[in-house]
């Protein structure tokens, strides 16, 4: 490197080639889509320092393996790591299989279940092969927090239990609420962000990522840094990505969710069914479009004659292209014209057997007829759908638990808009 590039870092392309880009144009999309960054005046710093020694920034990103799937709802952050590494920046994924045993606290009324090792692994292994969905693998170091954590004694255990008051945790908003209530508080619950800010001290993280629900961790990984003789890592937090309702968070326990691997149909589709004032949102947080092109998006957006349906197919392609290819979003989009503009079925509905000995007198329960299919995870999924009014058999609606269907080769079971099965007797 120059020593003297005019603010200037270079940029590793997946090509090989190195280009310098200006720390000011860094900062700029770094800052899209962030909620807060803590702060910006220091990431500056940071990285005319990182110029200037010739290194990448470290870029962490802590994640307990608590659940094997992902969403689009989880992709916000990685994506946001995905531009510090496109930037020339060495990206960071703890894997937290020592806190993962613990359970993060944030947002729960109670003690939750601790993990057992066997569990975190699985999930652990899981995780690794969805990042690469968004991340480049090549440029990805990842760690598990029992690399260090499970090596210290006790003595040191009490040596970074003494930089933390009861006082401070009680700060963080749901152990002060329990504290209230007079609910259970584990004294292990109190280690978890002591544990993950002190992740940021073995790695000697420059920079650290997280959902704005992680506030109270991350401000701990800062302050543990400057207790440990280090200078404390710059924040960066991400919103949290309203699901499909438009209302929560994206969740899978709420079937509100795009998952990363939910077939290029299902996510074109599920994408159509957003609600308008979250096109916007979407493009920014889950594409790549440019700042000019999201400012046109949002002033169309606010024209009371445009119709936005346009603009989400447009979103509908990119995000299915994101994540399979540009010939998949072509073919879900032609899908999605023939089943829903034309009102025809999909032409690969999924075939599901089912046994004529489960049946008596040729007929089942519409609860276990609908958990079968597998299009719902459990029967108290199944009965939540049917209760709402979103399965059909045959085109016919039905809204009762307290029914036995009579099962007929072929017949189509629908849930929703977006998913079907065809019934194969055998």
């Amino acid at each position: 490197m120059t020593k003297d590039t005019g603010g200037e870092v270079p940029v590793t392309l997946k090509t090989g080639q190195v280009f310098f880009m200006e720390i000011n144009e860094q900062i700029e999309i770094l800052k899209r889509g962030v909620s807060d960054l803590i702060s910006e005046e220091e990431l500056k710093e940071k990285l005319k320092e990182a110029e200037k020694e010739g290194r990448p920034l470290k870029v962490k990103l802590g994640l307990d393996p608590t659940a094997p799937d992902i969403h689009l709802g989880h992709t916000v952050v990685l994506r946001k790591l995905k531009q510090f590494q496109d930037l020339g920046h060495q990206v960071y994924l703890v894997i937290g299989d020592f806190t993962g045993m613990i359970g993060d606290p944030t947002g729960k009324s109670e003690t939750r279940k601790q993990l057992t090792e066997k569990e975190v692994r699985e999930n652990a292994r899981t995780y690794q092969e969805q990042f690469s969905k968004v991340l480049d693998r090549d440029k990805t170091k990842l760690v598990f927090n029992g690399d260090w954590l499970g090596d210290m004694n006790f003595a040191d255990v009490l040596e970074l239990s003494s930089k933390y008051t009861v006082a401070r945790m009680l700060e963080r908003d749901d152990f002060s609420k329990r504290y209230e209530a007079n609910k259970p508080i584990g004294i292990h619950e109190f280690f978890y962000p002591l544990m993950q800010g002190y992740d940021s001290v073995a790695i000697e993280a420059d920079v650290e990522l997280g959902g704005t629900d992680q506030r109270f961790n991350l401000l701990v990984g800062r302050n543990l840094q400057k207790e440990y003789g280090q200078e404390a890592q710059v924040i960066v937090m991400m919103p949290l990505l309203e699901g499909l309702d438009g209302v929560n968070k994206m969740s899978k326990s709420l079937d509100n969710y795009i998952g990363v691997y939910d077939k290029p149909a299902d996510m074109y589709g599920k994408v159509m069914s957003l609600p308008d004032d979250l096109i916007a949102r979407y493009f920014e947080l889950l594409t790549d479009v440019s700042q000019q092109k999201l400012k046109e998006i949002k002033e169309k957006l606010e024209r009371a004659d445009f119709n936005p349906m346009n603009l989400k197919k447009e979103l509908a392609a990119e995000i299915v292209k994101e994540y399979h290819d540009q010939e998949a979003a072509v073919d879900a989009a032609k899908e999605f014209e023939n089943v829903f503009s034309r009102g025809n079925l999909p032409e690969d509905i999924p075939e599901v057997e089912i046994a004529a000995s489960q049946l008596e007198d040729g007929e089942l329960w519409i609860v276990k007829l609908v958990a079968a299919t597998g299009l719902v995870d459990s029967n108290s999924e199944a009965r939540r759908m049917i209760k709402q009014g979103a399965v059909s058999i045959n085109d016919e609606k039905y809204k009762k638990i307290n029914l036995d269907i009579e099962v007929e080769d072929g017949m189509i079971i629908q849930i929703g808009k977006r998913r079907f099965a065809q019934i194969k007797l055998k």
